[in-house]
């Protein structure tokens, strides 16, 4: 069962959030409808928070980025240049387990951080790929996943930090975690990694998992005339 791969926009064409969220639920009501196979967007974004369902007013960063609210779960996070952003919508098999593909979603970039010499890992409770801190330093989120399911289908997905600047981490706590702090794959390897350095590795990890992430696609049966 093959996942359509779509690379929407990388630097220096860069993809505004809000119109990536317009394509994202056109594509997430033609999935769910079974008019359109199972969708991965591959892109880079400019600057800009998002808002999920359980950020408060009073969290929103102050420092004059774009705050826009969404219906993922979870709270505040950073999009921007350098993070490799993938959005899969597609229906999930059924029975639906939501925290299956989530950990099957972990699986797939912590293949493409070991293809780099990176050892991310999964953590009891928290979602994305991790790296673990030495000593009395603390883990570091090296991979973010948001989600929304609606009628059987995902949308939203996940961020991948390769070369974008972390300062903006800073003016709040990612995804409400106090205890962790955030890397990229460039300040753990020592080099500079882009989202375009990877894309091809974590199109292969994705379509790997591809009878897993998805359901078989069953176009939908037009309308016969009474």
């Amino acid at each position: 069962m093959a996942l359509e791969m779509r690379r929407v926009g990388f630097a220096p064409d860069l993809v505004d959030y809000r119109q990536a969220l317009a394509l994202q639920e056109r594509l997430h009501e033609e999935v769910a409808s079974g008019r359109r196979q199972n969708t991965v967007l591959l892109l880079e974004h400019p600057p800009v928070y998002t808002a999920g369902k359980r950020a408060l007013p009073e969290e929103y960063p102050r420092d004059g980025t774009e705050v826009v609210p969404i219906d993922r779960g979870g709270k505040i996070t950073w999009h921007g240049p350098g993070m490799l952003i993938g959005y899969p919508i597609v229906k999930l098999p059924e029975p639906l387990d939501v925290v299956r593909y989530v950990r099957i979603l972990e699986e797939a970039i912590i293949e493409v951080l070991a293809s780099l010499g990176v050892h991310g890992e999964q953590v009891e409770g928290r979602s994305g790929v991790w790296i673990r801190g030495e000593g009395t330093a603390p883990d570091r989120k090296i991979a973010a996943i948001g989600l929304r399911v609606a009628r059987g289908t995902a949308m939203h997905g996940f961020a991948i930090n390769c070369s974008n600047s972390l300062d903006a981490f800073d003016t709040f706590v990612p995804c409400g975690i106090s205890d962790a702090g955030v890397t990229t794959i460039s300040r753990v390897t020592g080099r500079n990694i882009t989202p375009d350095d990877i894309v091809d590795t974590v199109e292969d990890a994705l379509r790997r998992r591809a009878d897993l992430l998805a359901a078989s696609f069953e176009p939908a049966r037009p309308a016969t005339a009474a």
